[in-house]
């Protein structure tokens, strides 16, 4: 076989575009005797190969099997998914939801007024706090002095 042949399929090889035959006639190259000089540092690679194809594993290979319930798993994912887009276009899409009943505007406006009473005595609370702090302070001073 021609040496540049054999060097053109060999840069083939090693940019991955080569065929099975292709690939066939370097092994049987390489297994051969006479190798050019140049190219013996690929002899062990393809030798290697070579023998790799020929071997044989003995070792049992113990595939899982499909469980019912890794398929229930996932049609059940499938399912809430569904679900929870169903529920979100529902909500885009019902109705009326920017407009107010006369009843809703007023309970609006009650739970305003309700809001800020809530603030109000929030606020006299807290002063009202404010002041038995200094009345604890006070009855501490004065057990420290009857003492």
């Amino acid at each position: 076989m021609e040496l540049a042949k054999i060097e053109s399929v060999l840069e083939a090889y090693f940019d991955g575009e080569t065929s099975l035959a292709e690939e066939q006639i370097l092994r049987e190259y390489f297994s051969g005797t006479e190798v050019a000089p140049h190219l013996e540092a690929y002899k062990n690679l393809f030798v290697g190969l070579k023998n790799a194809q020929q071997e044989v594993s003995e070792r049992e290979v113990i595939l899982p099997e499909v469980t019912t319930a890794s398929n229930r798993r996932w049609w059940l994912s499938i399912a809430a998914s569904v679900v929870i887009v169903l529920g979100g276009v529902g909500l885009q899409f019902s109705g009326n939801s920017n407009q107010l009943t006369s009843e809703e505007q007023q309970a609006l406006t009650e739970f305003k007024k309700t809001k800020e009473t809530l603030l109000l005595l929030s606020k006299s609370f807290n002063k009202g706090t404010g002041e038995l702090t200094i009345l604890g302070e006070f009855t501490i001073a004065k057990n420290k002095i009857l003492k």
